[in-house]
Protein backbone atom coordinates (compact mmCIF):
# COMPACT_ATOMS: atom_id res chain seq x y z
CA UNK A 1 0.00 0.00 0.00
CA UNK A 2 1.79 3.25 -1.33
CA UNK A 3 2.05 5.94 1.89
CA UNK A 4 1.78 9.42 0.75
CA UNK A 5 3.95 11.81 2.68
CA UNK A 6 1.73 15.13 3.19
CA UNK A 7 2.49 18.51 4.57
CA UNK A 8 0.07 21.16 5.78
CA UNK A 9 0.34 25.46 5.71
CA UNK A 10 -1.88 26.44 8.56
CA UNK A 11 -2.20 25.17 11.83
CA UNK A 12 -5.59 27.00 12.34
CA UNK A 13 -8.95 24.89 12.99
CA UNK A 14 -8.59 23.75 9.76
CA UNK A 15 -4.91 22.71 9.62
CA UNK A 16 -6.01 20.63 12.81
CA UNK A 17 -8.55 18.93 11.03
CA UNK A 18 -6.37 17.86 7.95
CA UNK A 19 -3.41 16.99 10.33
CA UNK A 20 -6.26 14.78 12.81
CA UNK A 21 -7.62 12.90 9.38
CA UNK A 22 -4.36 12.10 7.84
CA UNK A 23 -3.02 10.97 11.39
CA UNK A 24 -5.74 8.36 10.95
CA UNK A 25 -5.70 7.60 7.27
CA UNK A 26 -3.45 4.36 6.62
CA UNK A 27 -1.85 5.90 3.29
CA UNK A 28 -0.66 9.21 4.90
CA UNK A 29 2.17 9.95 6.73
CA UNK A 30 2.04 13.44 8.05
CA UNK A 31 5.36 14.90 8.36
CA UNK A 32 5.56 18.50 8.30
CA UNK A 33 3.65 21.81 9.24
CA UNK A 34 4.10 25.40 8.33
CA UNK A 35 2.33 28.67 9.87
CA UNK A 36 3.71 32.27 10.32
CA UNK A 37 3.02 31.43 13.72
CA UNK A 38 5.59 29.30 15.18
CA UNK A 39 4.49 28.52 18.18
CA UNK A 40 0.95 27.55 16.89
CA UNK A 41 2.88 25.40 14.80
CA UNK A 42 4.87 23.33 17.12
CA UNK A 43 1.79 22.87 19.21
CA UNK A 44 -0.10 21.15 16.50
CA UNK A 45 2.95 19.50 15.64
CA UNK A 46 3.02 18.01 18.50
CA UNK A 47 -0.19 16.66 19.28
CA UNK A 48 -0.25 15.17 15.75
CA UNK A 49 3.72 13.51 15.85
CA UNK A 50 4.47 15.91 13.07
CA UNK A 51 8.58 15.77 12.61
CA UNK A 52 9.01 19.16 10.73
CA UNK A 53 7.67 22.35 11.57
CA UNK A 54 8.50 25.76 9.07
CA UNK A 55 7.21 29.23 9.23
CA UNK A 56 8.44 29.88 5.69
CA UNK A 57 6.82 27.98 2.67
CA UNK A 58 9.56 28.33 0.57
CA UNK A 59 12.37 26.58 3.45
CA UNK A 60 9.24 23.62 3.19
CA UNK A 61 9.42 23.43 -0.25
CA UNK A 62 13.18 23.43 -0.48
CA UNK A 63 12.91 20.30 2.19
CA UNK A 64 10.83 18.83 -0.04
CA UNK A 65 10.54 15.66 1.72
CA UNK A 66 6.75 14.61 0.89
CA UNK A 67 4.50 13.81 -2.14
CA UNK A 68 1.28 16.27 -1.42
CA UNK A 69 0.49 19.46 0.56
CA UNK A 70 -2.79 20.43 1.93
CA UNK A 71 -3.14 24.39 1.82
CA UNK A 72 -5.48 25.46 4.64
CA UNK A 73 -4.61 29.30 5.06
CA UNK A 74 -7.11 32.29 5.12
CA UNK A 75 -8.72 32.23 1.45
CA UNK A 76 -6.77 35.08 0.19
CA UNK A 77 -3.71 33.62 0.58
CA UNK A 78 -4.23 30.29 -1.55
CA UNK A 79 -2.97 31.49 -4.43
CA UNK A 80 0.39 32.07 -3.83
CA UNK A 81 1.27 28.98 -2.09
CA UNK A 82 -0.20 26.59 -4.15
CA UNK A 83 1.53 28.45 -7.30
CA UNK A 84 4.52 27.56 -5.56
CA UNK A 85 3.68 23.97 -4.34
CA UNK A 86 2.97 23.22 -8.11
CA UNK A 87 6.08 24.40 -9.41
CA UNK A 88 7.48 21.78 -7.03
CA UNK A 89 5.99 18.95 -8.17
CA UNK A 90 3.41 18.96 -5.37
CA UNK A 91 -0.30 17.21 -5.48
CA UNK A 92 -2.62 19.37 -3.32
CA UNK A 93 -5.88 19.89 -1.31
CA UNK A 94 -7.15 23.06 -1.04
CA UNK A 95 -9.21 24.60 1.53
CA UNK A 96 -12.06 26.17 -0.06
CA UNK A 97 -12.22 28.63 -2.21
CA UNK A 98 -9.50 28.11 -4.84
CA UNK A 99 -9.02 31.69 -5.15
CA UNK A 100 -10.18 34.99 -4.48
CA UNK A 101 -9.60 36.85 -7.87
CA UNK A 102 -9.97 36.07 -11.09
CA UNK A 103 -6.11 36.35 -11.73
CA UNK A 104 -5.23 34.32 -9.16
CA UNK A 105 -8.35 31.07 -10.18
CA UNK A 106 -6.21 30.95 -13.53
CA UNK A 107 -2.84 31.46 -12.12
CA UNK A 108 -4.06 28.47 -10.18
CA UNK A 109 -5.50 26.64 -12.68
CA UNK A 110 -2.33 26.91 -15.20
CA UNK A 111 0.27 26.04 -12.83
CA UNK A 112 -1.69 22.74 -11.74
CA UNK A 113 -1.35 22.28 -15.76
CA UNK A 114 1.83 23.03 -16.50
CA UNK A 115 3.58 21.03 -13.44
CA UNK A 116 1.28 17.96 -14.01
CA UNK A 117 -0.27 17.72 -10.17
CA UNK A 118 -3.01 16.80 -9.22
CA UNK A 119 -5.30 19.22 -7.41
CA UNK A 120 -8.83 19.28 -5.34
CA UNK A 121 -10.57 21.61 -3.65
CA UNK A 122 -12.49 20.86 -0.55
CA UNK A 123 -16.00 21.72 -1.02
CA UNK A 124 -16.85 19.21 0.94
CA UNK A 125 -20.77 19.72 0.58
CA UNK A 126 -20.78 16.62 -1.98
CA UNK A 127 -20.44 14.10 1.01
CA UNK A 128 -22.83 15.26 3.28
CA UNK A 129 -25.86 12.62 3.85
CA UNK A 130 -28.52 14.15 2.40
CA UNK A 131 -27.51 16.05 -0.26
CA UNK A 132 -25.34 13.20 -1.53
CA UNK A 133 -28.88 11.39 -1.46
CA UNK A 134 -30.48 13.62 -3.11
CA UNK A 135 -27.63 13.60 -6.35
CA UNK A 136 -28.03 9.81 -6.64
CA UNK A 137 -32.06 10.26 -6.90
CA UNK A 138 -31.79 13.33 -9.20
CA UNK A 139 -28.66 11.09 -11.27
CA UNK A 140 -31.64 7.90 -11.55
CA UNK A 141 -34.11 10.19 -12.90
CA UNK A 142 -36.48 10.51 -9.80
CA UNK A 143 -37.32 13.91 -9.47
CA UNK A 144 -37.32 14.31 -13.68
CA UNK A 145 -35.88 17.41 -15.04
CA UNK A 146 -34.30 19.63 -12.31
CA UNK A 147 -36.52 22.85 -12.54
CA UNK A 148 -35.53 24.99 -9.50
CA UNK A 149 -34.21 24.87 -6.30
CA UNK A 150 -33.71 27.08 -2.91
CA UNK A 151 -30.77 26.58 -0.69
CA UNK A 152 -29.98 28.79 2.70
CA UNK A 153 -26.54 28.06 4.08
CA UNK A 154 -26.03 30.89 6.89
CA UNK A 155 -23.91 31.01 10.21
CA UNK A 156 -24.38 32.67 13.51
CA UNK A 157 -22.46 36.02 14.36
CA UNK A 158 -20.07 33.84 16.57
CA UNK A 159 -18.35 32.79 13.32
CA UNK A 160 -17.13 36.30 11.86
CA UNK A 161 -16.73 37.94 15.30
CA UNK A 162 -14.84 35.14 17.13
CA UNK A 163 -14.36 31.97 15.10
CA UNK A 164 -12.38 33.59 11.82
CA UNK A 165 -9.91 36.25 12.76
CA UNK A 166 -9.37 37.28 9.11
CA UNK A 167 -13.42 37.03 8.47
CA UNK A 168 -13.30 41.22 7.72
CA UNK A 169 -10.58 40.04 4.72
CA UNK A 170 -13.48 38.14 3.48
CA UNK A 171 -16.94 37.47 2.95
CA UNK A 172 -19.59 35.28 3.73
CA UNK A 173 -20.07 33.92 0.11
CA UNK A 174 -16.14 32.85 -0.20
CA UNK A 175 -16.96 30.87 3.27
CA UNK A 176 -20.52 29.45 2.94
CA UNK A 177 -21.12 30.95 -0.85
CA UNK A 178 -18.98 28.44 -2.57
CA UNK A 179 -20.48 25.72 -0.60
CA UNK A 180 -23.68 27.01 -1.71
CA UNK A 181 -22.77 27.13 -5.29
CA UNK A 182 -20.61 24.36 -6.17
CA UNK A 183 -23.46 21.71 -4.42
CA UNK A 184 -26.29 23.51 -6.41
CA UNK A 185 -24.00 23.33 -9.80
CA UNK A 186 -23.29 19.81 -9.16
CA UNK A 187 -27.26 19.01 -8.24
CA UNK A 188 -28.38 20.60 -11.67
CA UNK A 189 -25.31 19.45 -13.27
CA UNK A 190 -25.44 21.99 -15.32
CA UNK A 191 -23.24 25.45 -15.22
CA UNK A 192 -24.99 29.11 -14.20
CA UNK A 193 -24.87 31.00 -16.81
CA UNK A 194 -25.94 34.59 -14.87
CA UNK A 195 -26.48 35.85 -11.49
CA UNK A 196 -28.18 38.61 -9.73
CA UNK A 197 -27.48 39.55 -6.17
CA UNK A 198 -28.86 41.85 -3.60
CA UNK A 199 -27.21 42.28 -0.07
CA UNK A 200 -27.06 44.49 2.97
CA UNK A 201 -24.74 45.22 5.46
CA UNK A 202 -24.37 46.97 9.11
CA UNK A 203 -25.07 44.28 12.11
CA UNK A 204 -21.19 43.02 11.78
CA UNK A 205 -19.97 46.66 10.88
CA UNK A 206 -21.47 47.49 14.56
CA UNK A 207 -19.24 44.41 15.90
CA UNK A 208 -16.08 45.82 14.34
CA UNK A 209 -16.08 43.28 11.22
CA UNK A 210 -16.19 45.73 7.88
CA UNK A 211 -17.65 43.10 6.28
CA UNK A 212 -21.28 42.37 3.78
CA UNK A 213 -24.24 40.51 6.62
CA UNK A 214 -26.32 38.38 3.65
CA UNK A 215 -25.97 37.91 0.62
CA UNK A 216 -29.48 37.10 -1.48
CA UNK A 217 -28.72 35.62 -5.27
CA UNK A 218 -30.64 33.95 -8.22
CA UNK A 219 -28.60 31.79 -10.44
CA UNK A 220 -29.94 30.73 -14.10
CA UNK A 221 -28.36 27.82 -15.40
CA UNK A 222 -28.01 27.50 -19.10
CA UNK A 223 -30.27 24.39 -19.40
CA UNK A 224 -33.41 26.88 -18.11
CA UNK A 225 -33.63 26.06 -14.51
CA UNK A 226 -32.93 28.68 -11.39
CA UNK A 227 -32.19 28.50 -7.81
CA UNK A 228 -32.08 31.25 -4.79
CA UNK A 229 -28.72 30.85 -3.22
CA UNK A 230 -28.90 32.74 0.61
CA UNK A 231 -26.00 33.59 2.49
CA UNK A 232 -25.81 35.11 5.72
CA UNK A 233 -23.82 35.35 9.01
CA UNK A 234 -25.75 37.33 11.22
CA UNK A 235 -28.03 34.43 12.98
CA UNK A 236 -28.19 34.87 16.61
CA UNK A 237 -25.56 32.98 18.42
CA UNK A 238 -28.80 31.10 20.42
CA UNK A 239 -29.62 29.32 17.39
CA UNK A 240 -28.84 25.75 18.31
CA UNK A 241 -26.68 24.92 15.08
CA UNK A 242 -23.53 27.13 13.94
CA UNK A 243 -24.76 26.39 10.44
CA UNK A 244 -28.68 26.79 9.43
CA UNK A 245 -28.74 24.86 6.26
CA UNK A 246 -32.23 24.07 4.37
CA UNK A 247 -32.63 23.63 1.07
CA UNK A 248 -35.52 22.08 -1.37
CA UNK A 249 -35.05 20.98 -5.25
CA UNK A 250 -38.10 20.47 -7.60
CA UNK A 251 -38.29 18.74 -10.63
CA UNK A 252 -41.03 18.24 -12.81
CA UNK A 253 -41.64 14.85 -11.76
CA UNK A 254 -40.94 15.43 -7.71
CA UNK A 255 -39.34 17.29 -5.02
CA UNK A 256 -36.64 17.17 -2.40
CA UNK A 257 -36.90 19.22 1.07
CA UNK A 258 -33.68 19.17 3.23
CA UNK A 259 -33.03 20.33 6.75
CA UNK A 260 -29.33 19.76 7.80
CA UNK A 261 -29.23 21.76 10.59
CA UNK A 262 -32.15 20.23 13.06
CA UNK A 263 -31.53 16.91 12.50
CA UNK A 264 -33.84 16.03 15.48
CA UNK A 265 -31.44 12.65 16.66
CA UNK A 266 -30.01 14.48 19.41
CA UNK A 267 -30.53 17.84 21.49
CA UNK A 268 -29.01 18.71 24.74
CA UNK A 269 -30.72 20.72 27.14
CA UNK A 270 -29.52 23.32 30.19
CA UNK A 271 -30.52 25.50 32.31
CA UNK A 272 -28.58 28.19 30.61
CA UNK A 273 -29.21 26.53 26.49
CA UNK A 274 -30.08 24.09 24.13
CA UNK A 275 -27.83 23.00 21.36
CA UNK A 276 -27.28 20.45 19.01
CA UNK A 277 -24.67 18.19 19.07
CA UNK A 278 -23.24 18.20 15.37
CA UNK A 279 -23.02 14.12 14.33
CA UNK A 280 -22.73 14.98 10.95
CA UNK A 281 -20.12 17.53 9.82
CA UNK A 282 -17.69 16.89 12.20
CA UNK A 283 -18.50 14.53 15.22
CA UNK A 284 -15.99 11.72 16.72
CA UNK A 285 -16.77 7.93 17.52
CA UNK A 286 -14.82 6.48 19.48
CA UNK A 287 -12.53 8.44 19.38
CA UNK A 288 -12.21 8.34 15.66
CA UNK A 289 -13.12 11.87 13.15
CA UNK A 290 -16.34 10.95 11.31
CA UNK A 291 -18.62 13.40 9.71
CA UNK A 292 -18.30 14.58 6.31
CA UNK A 293 -16.24 17.40 6.07
CA UNK A 294 -13.48 14.40 7.30
CA UNK A 295 -14.69 12.53 4.21
CA UNK A 296 -13.71 14.94 1.60
CA UNK A 297 -10.15 14.83 3.33
CA UNK A 298 -10.45 11.39 3.12
CA UNK A 299 -11.31 11.08 -0.52
CA UNK A 300 -8.56 13.26 -1.59
CA UNK A 301 -6.34 10.72 -0.70
CA UNK A 302 -8.23 7.77 -1.59
CA UNK A 303 -8.00 9.09 -5.11
CA UNK A 304 -4.73 10.17 -4.90
CA UNK A 305 -3.86 6.53 -4.56
CA UNK A 306 -6.12 5.11 -6.95
CA UNK A 307 -5.57 7.63 -9.41
CA UNK A 308 -9.83 7.88 -10.21
CA UNK A 309 -10.86 11.48 -10.61
CA UNK A 310 -11.79 13.80 -7.93
CA UNK A 311 -14.99 13.74 -6.88
CA UNK A 312 -14.57 17.81 -6.55
CA UNK A 313 -12.77 18.87 -10.39
CA UNK A 314 -10.31 21.54 -10.17
CA UNK A 315 -12.40 23.00 -13.08
CA UNK A 316 -15.76 23.43 -11.15
CA UNK A 317 -13.54 24.87 -7.94
CA UNK A 318 -12.80 27.18 -10.69
CA UNK A 319 -16.23 27.95 -11.91
CA UNK A 320 -17.52 28.51 -8.43
CA UNK A 321 -15.10 30.95 -7.63
CA UNK A 322 -15.67 33.15 -11.03
CA UNK A 323 -19.30 32.43 -10.06
CA UNK A 324 -18.87 34.02 -6.88
CA UNK A 325 -16.82 36.99 -7.86
CA UNK A 326 -19.79 37.80 -10.44
CA UNK A 327 -22.18 37.41 -7.57
CA UNK A 328 -20.10 39.95 -5.59
CA UNK A 329 -20.14 42.36 -9.18
CA UNK A 330 -24.02 42.06 -9.24
CA UNK A 331 -24.06 42.93 -4.97
CA UNK A 332 -22.51 46.40 -5.76
CA UNK A 333 -23.99 47.07 -9.43
CA UNK A 334 -27.67 45.61 -8.28
CA UNK A 335 -27.54 44.46 -11.93
CA UNK A 336 -27.73 40.66 -13.59
CA UNK A 337 -24.35 39.50 -14.54
CA UNK A 338 -23.12 37.44 -17.01
CA UNK A 339 -20.44 34.31 -15.61
CA UNK A 340 -17.03 34.74 -18.02
CA UNK A 341 -15.37 31.46 -17.86
CA UNK A 342 -12.86 32.03 -19.86
CA UNK A 343 -11.30 28.81 -21.30
CA UNK A 344 -13.29 27.19 -18.54
CA UNK A 345 -16.61 27.94 -20.52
Amino acid sequence: MKTFRIAIVGAGVWGDTHAAIYREHPMVDPVAICDKNEERARALAEKYGLSKVYTDVDDMLRDGEFEAVSIVTPDHLHADIAVKCAAAGKHMLIEKPLATTREDVFRIVDAVKAAGVRAMVDLHNRWSPPFAEAHRLIENGELGVLQNAYFRLNDIKWVATDMLPWAAKSSILWFLGSHSFDTLQWLFQDRVKRVYTVSNRGVLDALNVPTEDVFLTTLEFEKGGVAQMENGWITPNANPCVNDIKCNLCGDKAMIAIDASNHNLIQFYSDDKVTVPDIIVRNQIHGRVKGFAYESIRSFVDKLASGEPFVVSLEDAARTSLAILAIMESAKTRMPVEIDYGSLA
